[in-house]
């Protein structure tokens, strides 16, 4: 039986059996409904849609509920049997705390009998998906953005930067610009959400995104509930918080600046390497417009450091940025499993969690 390769994001579950030029087989929410122990269900419950986020800014943050999460992932979607499961490699988010990944441990060994356990940061998946072992990731998911130069598949830690804004900040950023320019619409979040993934777009550069500002064709558009709604310079501030983090209220660099900067902080005998391989990933970084605009900000850089966005190989499937971490976990799954590189039951029962730190890099 193949391993399984589990990617958890802020928003999105991304799993299936390592297989490396396929996109993974499950993509589902982590956001889960909550029910009652007791099965009741009272006026607030049926009025107000009660959930539970396991992962907040990319770390777990609800251990009862992520249990719940990957009982319902392997045992239903993925078909593991009660007595019979296999390996899991995990795709850990930038920095994790060393007691947090403990913890994952000692929950797949001990509440799901795992037969062997690996895990390792979704930059160096990242860029194993890309064909590459160095280079620099941008990583701007859902509730986090990671920007990790990786040498040799070691991430440089201290050269590393994690900002807690994400596409969940730029939904709300979207909800209200519309608000200002829709003030009799009632818009829920879940629908600003669709409208971003539709419409946000980034602007050439600095100066076309302030041409929009002034003068922005704007379209209709019908929410499900039928309210119609207009949508124009809206879309292209979405886009250009990333590059100009004032617009979020937030006294920051822009996406580009950090990663040169990040560039700039490792030995200058790595940054050729890091430079030629620039690796753009997580959901948001498939907006519109967005890796043209971030090439060109980075070929306008005023240092010296002029990184280079680099495509995957061919044969990776389409809208690799979206599940990059997963593919390369499975690229991972067919060397560390095979090689017996990973954690097994018996290293865990002699050694504990810690053993982790040991053997996953």
């Amino acid at each position: 039986m193949e391993a399984v390769v589990v990617d958890v994001g802020s928003k999105h579950l991304k799993a299936g059996f390592a297989i490396p030029d396929q996109p993974p087989p499950v993509i589902m929410p982590t956001q889960m409904k909550c029910v009652p122990e007791d099965g009741s269900l009272d006026d607030v419950t049926l009025s107000e849609e009660i959930t539970v986020d396991p992962i907040v800014r990319g770390f777990v943050s609800d251990w009862d509920a992520m249990e719940d999460l990957m009982h319902h992932l392997l045992y239903t979607s993925l078909g593991w049997e009660i007595g019979n499961e296999g390996h899991i490699l995990f795709a850990d988010p930038l920095l994790i705390p060393k007691a947090a990944r403990e913890q994952l441990a000692q929950l797949m060994f001990e509440k799901f009998n795992v037969s062997g356990f690996y895990a390792t940061e979704q930059a160096v998946l990242s860029l194993y998906a890309a064909g590459r072992i160095s280079g620099c990731t941008v990583d701007i998911g859902h509730g986090k953005i990671d920007i990790a130069p990786v040498i040799e598949g070691a991430v440089q830690h201290i050269a590393s930067r994690r900002f807690e804004i994400g596409g969940a900040d730029l939904t709300k950023l979207l909800a209200e610009e519309l608000g200002r320019s829709n003030p009799m619409v009632n818009l829920r979040l879940q629908d600003v959400e669709k409208l971003k993934e539709e419409y946000a777009s980034c602007a050439e550069d600095e100066l076309a995104y302030q041409k929009t500002r002034k003068s922005c064709p704007n379209e209709r558009h019908t929410l499900p509930d039928g309210q119609v709604i207009t949508i124009g310079k809206e879309k292209h501030t979405v886009g250009e918080a990333l590059f100009q983090p004032q617009i979020l209220g937030i006294e920051a660099h822009g996406i580009v600046e950090q990663l040169v900067r990040c560039i700039l902080s490792v030995s200058s005998e790595n940054h050729r390497q890091l430079l030629e391989s620039t690796v753009l990933c997580g959901g948001t970084s498939s907006m519109i417009g967005f890796e043209s605009r971030f090439q060109k900000e980075a070929n306008l850089s005023s240092s010296a450091i002029h990184p280079s966005v680099v495509k995957p190989p061919e044969y990776m499937p389409e809208n690799l940025s979206q599940y990059s971490a997963w593919v390369g976990g499975a690229i991972l799954a067919k060397v560390v499993f095979p090689q017996n590189q990973h954690v097994t039951k018996a290293d865990y029962d002699e050694n504990g969690p810690a053993v982790v730190h040991r053997k996953c890099f």
